[in-house]
């Protein structure tokens, strides 16, 4: 045997193994996740209510003297 063939055979051995402890440590997709608890929304109602009037925003423009 050549040692290309020798460590090729290695080679497909050492990523047999990774790839079933991937898929063994990692699961794909949800499959070993745990289900997401169910987002309860509060009514609008008792939110605090809006300002009346927007405070206005941007540059301040002066007159400056010539």
């Amino acid at each position: 045997m050549k040692s290309q063939s020798v460590g090729g055979i290695l080679g497909a051995i050492v990523a047999a193994i990774v790839l079933g402890a991937a898929v063994v440590y990692g699961p794909i997709g949800q499959l070993g996740k745990p289900a997401k608890p169910a987002a309860t929304q509060q009514p609008a109602a008792a939110a605090q209510p809006a300002p009346a009037e927007p405070t206005p925003r941007g540059p301040v423009i002066r007159e400056v003297p010539n």
